[in-house]
């Protein structure tokens, strides 16, 4: 939905269909939350599979606009005819198709607002329900310290709008988009109404230390991944905006120091690239210590036996040491910047998902780790 709304936001008085990936089984192409728009005019704009089954949504999405009545849609490859509507890779795909206009989504431009300010906002949609009058419904959730949500819109009961935005919350804080079932009442445990839940985050951070040409290919990299990236160095001759054109953010300040001062939760990258142990051992002691989910450091295994020495020294435990992704990277033979910045976006995507890191070629399965079979 995210990549959409900059269309979505601007909905008037033509109303406009949706069709959001709700849930994914096998390959499949796309992740829940990926959002395809198709409009009274004849445009589509989005994509939800990549091209196997925008076809068959374009022609739903029709469907939903002139009759409003949002439908619950699962695409998957056909045994018996593998260029029938489905998925040739193998996946299956759950879509939700709803008519969109500034009478039922009052709410969107203020979902908007909160992307663009790097708020954390989340969507929670009635998908199924053994109550139908309730399906297509939406409360829109942000969090908030003192009250613990702010809401917007309603699902159909109180408790329902209460445990729905208090499950949302815990979502928002881990970047999780997915489900939740509930009784017909709201009941937690229960069965008879699915949510969707579209939790709008803002970007997972990477703190990059060392202002390298490293850190510079890494910089870009980060940023086609979706990051939003820092990179700190004490050095002011070298920590320039001019050097890093791709950082969200360049900082002056030793790495420690700075990093003592900033939020990390288990989405945020830590890559230390300084090669210098006055930089990168009180960088990392401070590092290995928050709940980042990959902390990295570059260097030779020479200068990897050096720096687990000088850690160990400074009083960091081997519990926090088996944290440590250090030489950084994945095995790819890289040799340029650009190269090692790849190896190094290898790794964290491998330690986010758990994959193996071995050719696919090699193994069998799921191509997708952790996903349904």
């Amino acid at each position: 939905m995210r990549e959409i709304l900059p269309e979505l936001a601007v909905v008037g008085a033509e109303p406009i269909a949706m069709a959001t990936v709700v849930r994914t089984w096998r390959s499949a192409p796309r992740p829940a939350g990926a959002a395809m728009l198709v409009t009274g005019s004849g445009e589509a704009v989005g994509s939800v599979s990549g091209g196997c089954v925008e076809g068959a949504l374009y022609d739903l999405g029709h469907e939903v606009l002139a009759t409003g009545v949002p439908v619950l849609e699962t695409y998957g490859v056909s045994d018996d005819d593998a260029f029938s509507v489905g998925l040739t890779c193998g996946g299956i795909l759950e879509v939700f198709v709803e008519r969109v206009d500034s009478d039922t989504w009052p709410e969107l431009a203020g979902i908007a607002a909160s992307v663009a300010a790097d708020e954390p906002v989340a969507v929670a949609t009635i998908v199924r329900s053994v109550h139908p009058e309730q399906i297509g419904r939406h409360l829109v959730i942000r969090p908030d310290s003192e009250y613990g949500n702010r809401r917007e819109g309603a699902l159909g009961t109180e408790r329902l709008d209460d445990t729905v935005a208090a499950d949302t919350v815990g979502m928002l804080e881990s970047g999780t988009t997915g489900f939740l079932h509930y009784g017909p009442e709201g009941e937690r445990l229960g069965e008879g109404i699915d949510v969707f839940v579209n939790a709008m985050a803002p970007a997972p951070r990477m703190y990059i230390f060392g202002a390298i040409d490293f850190s510079a290919a890494l910089c870009r990299v980060g940023k086609v991944l979706g990051f939003r990236v820092t990179v700190c160095d004490a050095r002011e001759v070298f920590a320039t905006q001019r050097r890093f054109p791709d950082a969200d953010e360049v900082v002056v300040d030793w790495p420690h120091r700075w990093l003592a001062s900033q939020p990390v939760d288990a989405r945020t990258v830590i890559c230390v690239l300084t090669h210098d142990p006055k930089f990168d051992v009180p960088a990392l002691q401070v590092a290995l210590r928050t709940d980042a989910g990959y902390v990295g450091a570059m260097g030779s295994r020479r200068t990897h036996d050096d720096r687990l020495r000088r850690l160990k020294e400074a009083g960091v435990g081997d519990d926090e040491l088996t944290r440590l992704h250090s030489p950084i990277g994945l095995d790819l033979g890289a040799r340029t910047p650009e190269e090692t910045a790849i190896s190094i976006a290898a790794e964290i995507i491998q330690k986010r998902w758990g994959g193996s890191g071995a050719q696919l070629t090699a193994t069998k399965g799921p191509i997708h780790p952790g996903a349904s079979r």
